[in-house]
């Protein structure tokens, strides 16, 4: 009898690649994605790597595919658009041995900028793609997604969203199956893509999708469950689960596991005879769209009913209560319990975080725009610092806060000056290009790079200055302050960020330089399991604990501007929790009455 284990749908992808006989593997860290390439790295046949970014990460699996051996890329939605670059030309290049893509979207935004539908890079770059809805439909995906790159000779995507990459369900495990290495034969008309080649290649695209149009209506990845009803729901992903909880068996279903190409001849034959249909997927009207253009709007239900009203929600997730409220405009009855007792937590940085010193004396700046980043560190926008301005993607706190800065240049008697924040992983991912930019450009603007050694935001990656490969590997440690002088920055300084006065004297210095300047904040994420590289450069590291002498305290909460959670008011006096304190000193230095030891 085969073996079954409770998997997270993360969890099942990852060995869904191993059974398939993947090779290579190759993913940089984003929720809900990062788990995958976790998880392939504990596989020894796998040659699993963080990348600095998404693209060279598909990159790298494109090459390892041209070469011969199954490959694998990984990444949350936002990391497909810095990828789409090698994306669309990959897709007319082809594949030689299998190459798989997954993209992890997020509807409801849990950990994200903004809420993309990534089935729309599936049609844009005329690739076949794939929704499993469940773990076991993860890993059974990614083995047919394999199969099916060699078949059609094309690189296939799987989307999948948060709840499917984190709930878990029971799969059945399989041997792996040990693919030989195809040989690598040169093919300039194929892989070398200058227009003459790719135009021909374009061609040969169209034919894939033409078959693959033929595939999407055969193919059992989309199922029709017939319960005799009036009422149809087309669905994918995880949505199909929650209208079954929802609509139970008073419906007939079109599960779509195959989503593009649609399979535009199963929509119309199901939708024949029905009275109604609602459409439900999370973000955009993908399928809905495809309902009403094969002449059902009439009794189309999707994010519009036939009239054009809004129906179901736009954005966020179609959970089986959303469903339920706006099919019946019936809810469950939450538990009934007093709301004025419920207090607001916002997230905090974590107490020791060593971005809190950089942010405590950044935000008492009046004169300065603070230009951010995605990381741990974007939550300094809040109180207690409100010390960032405005963020976008990944490495573009320098090449926009450049832009900021020129145009603040050409106001006269406008003493502003940006200072662009960004971490240490963010920094190597696709900050040294937008440094290169300012420096190039003659910029003047202020880059504060937040080294705390590790990709801190998404659980603890290794990252290229960690020293440490995915697999635990020992390798070269990249110098930040080394690279940012090959960028060709004069004006560089390396501070301990919970030195209150370091930090405060190299905002001034930075402040002062006429041209372009860079302060790195060096020390570890508190969280941090320490190397030996750590345990080396930071012997006494969080190894002791501040108190409050209560006698000296005068109660002005001046240390709970440093927002620290460790810190409380008891007794109109600040109290440290012990458990949480982990000796940064950043509050003692803060105290005017010296009270904290």
């Amino acid at each position: 009898m085969a073996q079954k284990v409770l998997m997270t749908g993360n969890e099942a992808i990852a060995r869904g690649a191993w059974e398939a006989g993947v090779r290579f593997a190759a993913a940089y860290p984003g929720t809900p994605s990062t788990e995958i390439l976790e998880n392939l790295s504990t596989y020894k046949d796998i040659d699993a790597q963080w990348s600095p970014n998404e693209k060279v990460a598909l990159e790298a699996a494109f090459g390892a595919s041209v070469a011969g051996g199954r490959a694998f890329a990984s990444m949350k939605h936002v990391g497909i658009n810095v990828a789409a670059d090698p994306l669309f030309t990959i897709a007319y290049s082809g594949s030689n041995a299998g190459l798989v893509i997954v993209t992890a979207d997020e509807p409801g935004q849990h950990s994200s900028q903004n809420e993309q539908d990534n089935r729309n890079f599936a049609r844009h770059a005329k690739m076949p793609m794939l929704e499993p809805a469940d773990s076991q439909e993860c890993k059974d995906m990614v083995k047919l997604a394999f199969d099916m790159s060699e078949e059609y000779d094309c690189p296939v995507l799987i989307r999948v969203t948060t709840r499917v990459c984190h709930s878990k369900s029971l799969v059945e495990l399989c041997e792996r199956v040990e693919k030989p290495i195809v040989p690598y034969v040169k093919n300039a008309k194929k892989y070398v893509d200058v227009p003459a080649n790719a135009r021909i290649r374009r061609v040969e695209v169209e034919k894939h999708m033409d078959a693959l149009k033929v595939f999407s209506n055969e193919t059992a990845l989309n199922v029709v469950e017939d319960n005799g009803k009036k009422i149809g729901v087309i669905t994918s992903g995880m949505c199909y689960h929650y209208a079954r909880e929802v609509f139970e068996n008073e419906a007939n279903y079109l599960r779509i596991g195959f989503s593009f190409p649609l399979p535009m001849g199963k929509i119309a034959e199901f939708c024949k005879g029905l009275d109604k249909v609602y459409i439900i997927e999370e973000n955009d009207e993908f399928i809905e769209d495809a309902v009403k253009m094969l002449g059902f709007g009439n009794i189309a239900y999707g994010k519009y009913a036939p009239d054009g009203s809004r129906f179901f929600h736009y954005c966020g997730e179609l959970t089986s209560d959303v469903i339920r409220a706006t099919v019946t405009g019936q809810a469950f009855k939450p538990v009934d319990f007093d709301r004025t007792k419920i207090v607001a937590r916002p997230p905090a940085l974590c107490a020791g975080c060593p971005h809190r010193g950089l942010f405590y004396e950044l935000g008492k700046r009046k004169n300065v725009v603070v230009s951010g980043d995605i990381g741990c560190y974007t939550l300094a926008f809040a109180p207690p610092y409100n010390a960032m301005d405005f963020n976008c993607c990944m490495g573009a706190s320098i090449s926009s806060g450049n832009g900021a800065q020129k145009i603040f240049n050409k106001v006269e008697g406008n003493d502003k000056r940006v200072v662009s924040v960004l971490g240490d992983s963010t920094f190597f991912h696709s900050g040294i290009t937008s440094l290169l930019d300012v420096v190039y450009n003659r910029g003047n603007n202020i880059t504060v790079i937040l080294d705390n050694r590790i990709t801190g935001m998404t659980g603890h990656q290794q990252n290229p200055g960690t020293g440490y490969t995915a697999q635990g590997a020992e390798t070269v440690v990249v110098d930040i302050e080394a690279i940012v002088k090959a960028c060709g920055v004069k004006n560089i300084k390396v501070i301990d960020p919970n030195d209150l006065k370091a930090v405060k004297d190299a905002i001034d210095w930075a402040l002062a330089c006429e041209e372009a300047s860079v302060i790195i904040t060096k020390y570890p994420c508190v969280l941090k399991k320490f190397s030996n590289i750590d345990k080396a450069q930071y012997p006494n590291a969080f190894k002791s604990k501040c108190a409050v002498n209560t006698d000296k305290c005068i109660g002005c909460k001046a240390c709970l501007k440093c927002g620290c959670p460790a810190i409380s008011v008891v007794n109109k006096k600040a109290a440290i929790d012990p458990t949480m304190c982990v000796g940064c000193t950043v509050c003692k230095q803060i105290c005017p009455v010296k009270a904290i030891d």
